[in-house]
């Protein structure tokens, strides 16, 4: 099994018991036998691997893993290092030099926000090569979604950032008044323009962040 953090652990046992994750795992694996699929194996579960359950202080949704060479990773919307950087994430940067100040980085990967307490999770952790959204009703949303709840279970602040309907259809499941839930258009450019543009999100949620004493997120990714 892929590396996770420690404190991630009775979580993953918990779920890979279950009968939709038994199913789930034989659908993988034959997936990675008959042809290329993405992130590399041994990178699906690398959300959990850089941010610690202990750490979330911001959850950012995505949908599955882009499909393409050397793109993903196990973080959603970030891209391997030499990697052309997608339209959404350019989206991304463009409102964050807005908000923030930051200036638009040569790169789109997203570690440095992983490793402050950003959990980058796809809802779908899988997809074949070529085939956006190839590994959707498979049993990912399942274990997804077992992840949002335990994220939601948490005893102290945490943002929800919900980009566009697919991620705003988890609202119903964030029922803990400590949490701050911002939704707004996707960063797609198709619908940048309705609404990512202007939401303001990283900056609302430093300021939730640290007006419950947790230390807010260096949104800066460095040039490489």
């Amino acid at each position: 099994m892929a590396v996770i953090a420690e404190d991630w652990g009775a979580f993953f046992k918990g779920e890979f018991g279950k009968p939709y994750y038994r199913s789930l795992s034989d659908f993988v694996r034959d997936e990675y036998a008959r042809g290329n699929v993405y992130p590399p194996r041994e990178q699906i579960f690398e959300a959990f691997r850089f941010t610690k359950r202990s750490d979330v202080k911001v959850v950012i949704l995505g949908q599955d893993p882009y499909h393409e060479v050397n793109q993903a990773h196990g973080l959603c919307f970030s891209v391997c290092p030499g990697t052309e950087i997608p339209p959404s994430l350019e989206n991304i940067y463009k409102e964050l030099q807005t908000d923030l100040g930051c200036y638009i980085p040569n790169n789109g990967y997203l570690v440095k926000w992983a490793k402050q307490g950003v959990l980058l999770l796809n809802t779908v952790l899988t997809v074949r090569a070529h085939s956006a959204n190839s590994h959707h009703d498979r049993g990912w949303e399942t274990f997804t979604d077992a992840v949002i709840l335990e994220i939601n279970k948490e005893d102290r602040p945490v943002v929800f950032l919900l980009w566009g309907r697919p991620a705003q259809s988890k609202i119903p499941m964030l029922t803990n008044k400590k949490h701050l839930v911002l939704t707004a258009p996707h960063p797609s450019p198709l619908s940048a323009y309705r609404g990512f543009f202007g939401c303001r999100h990283f900056s609302k949620a430093n300021e939730f962040l640290t007006a419950h004493g947790v230390s807010p997120i260096d949104w800066q990714i460095e040039n490489i």
